[in-house]
């Protein structure tokens, strides 16, 4: 009696059944490790930026900051060239002295002629007016430069004759130009607190030319006396 058993050989659709089986283990395990695995540390940078999508909200705020930031230096930029510019101008109209002694006054943007002195060593600002026979100054000027009351006078002014007070003897200095010998009239109406004006009383020691836009006052002689 034969005894001896005989394996059937596995038939070909349970094979290619074990086949996928076994597939589907190894690819379950290569999920799970590869789930389980740390990523690198630029790939947590990048997926957990949080800028990489950004709100209509925060884009309209970051616009409105850099349109404010480029009006304030586009101001900036105006303002320091206006200042330059007014800077240049001021500069151009300052009184100066040359280097033969006379004193050149460049016209003011009023088309008048302005130079800053003193009356009796109260600093004023005088409007030099060929036209006028003397100094003259307001009351509030003649007693801060403490002048004497003088004798009375009638003046003719724009407005018509009027009294005032004549003052002679007083130290006059326009520039770097004095003299201490200059009559004075008081008591007329000046505008502005420390303004004056240089009449002939004290330009008539002086040589008076108007070249163009600048006046210029030339010493005659030894008569100017030092500041």
């Amino acid at each position: 009696m034969d005894r001896s058993v005989k394996i059937a050989a596995p038939s070909g659709t349970w094979f290619a059944t074990e086949c996928a089986g076994t597939a589907r283990r190894r690819a379950a395990k290569a999920r799970t490790s590869a789930e389980n695995k740390p990523a690198p540390p630029g790939i947590l940078r990048r997926m957990s930026t949080p800028d990489t999508v950004r709100s209509p909200a925060s884009t309209l705020r970051r616009s409105t900051l850099a349109l404010l930031a480029f009006w304030l230096l586009v101001a900036g930029v105006l303002w320091w060239g206006f200042s330059w510019w007014d800077g240049r101008q001021r500069a151009a109209l300052q009184p100066y002295q040359a280097t033969d002694g006379e004193l050149v006054i460049p016209r003011g943007r009023d088309g008048h002629f302005y130079v800053d002195g003193e009356i009796n060593h109260v600093p004023v600002t005088f409007l030099v007016d060929t036209g006028a026979s003397s100094v003259a100054v307001s009351t509030r000027v003649a007693r801060a430069a403490r002048l004497p009351d003088g004798r009375p006078v009638t003046v003719s002014t724009a407005g018509g004759t009027r009294e005032a007070r004549l003052v002679h003897g007083v130290p006059i200095k326009a520039g770097p130009l004095a003299r201490n010998d200059v009559s004075v009239t008081t008591g007329l109406d000046m505008g502005d607190g420390n303004s004056a004006l240089l009449g002939q009383s004290f330009l008539r020691h002086f040589d008076v030319r108007i070249e163009g836009n600048r006046m210029v006052l030339h010493p005659q002689g030894t008569n100017n006396l030092p500041p």
